[in-house]
């Protein structure tokens, strides 16, 4: 169990690292969780779309603490490596097409 949530939170987290900004994640690399994995996109606007369009992928539960905002995964155990690398592929696609164009360039490099 550990080594999977080792292996989902790594994925989370590359691709936020990864992203040239476009995601955000307000935890330091060195006290990040590897059970709730927060992120922002670089706009307020931009979350409330992801959500929605998670939503209608029925990717549900991914709204950020009332208090703070953005946007939450929540990895337990019950979650499962393909449904985690499901959202990754999401975060990819979404960040693609909210990307100017240079930036979704160097996407299809990483």
């Amino acid at each position: 169990m550990e080594q999977n949530a080792l292996q989902k939170s790594i994925l989370l987290y590359q691709e936020i690292d990864n992203s040239d900004g476009f995601y955000q994640c307000p935890v330091e690399a060195g006290c990040r969780s590897r059970m709730n994995v927060p992120f922002k996109c670089k706009t307020p606007e931009l979350d409330e779309q992801f959500l929605k369009d998670a939503k209608a992928l029925n990717m549900i539960q991914l709204k950020g603490h009332r208090l703070v905002g953005g946007i939450r995964a929540s990895i337990y155990n019950a979650v499962t490596i393909n449904e985690t690398i499901t959202l990754v592929k999401f975060m990819k696609e979404f960040r693609h097409k909210h990307s100017s164009p240079s930036a979704q360039s160097q996407i299809y490099l990483s």
